[in-house]
């Protein structure tokens, strides 16, 4: 049986995660170049497969 390569998967969601940030502050700055309100901070949602955290434990 071959061997999980867990290097490419943490590799492939830190992309994800950088692609999510980068795609946030485009629209952060398109609501400012558009003279737009901030968008409000909306609480989010833990991604599939994460554990929730818990009283005590640091989310991210």
């Amino acid at each position: 049986m071959a061997k999980p390569n867990y290097s490419f998967e943490k590799r492939q969601r830190e992309l994800a995660k950088k692609k999510k940030k980068e795609e946030k502050e485009r629209e952060k700055a398109a609501r400012k170049a558009a003279g737009l309100p901030p968008m409000p901070d909306e609480p989010e949602e833990p991604e599939e497969g994460a554990a929730p955290a818990g009283p005590g434990q640091a989310a991210g």
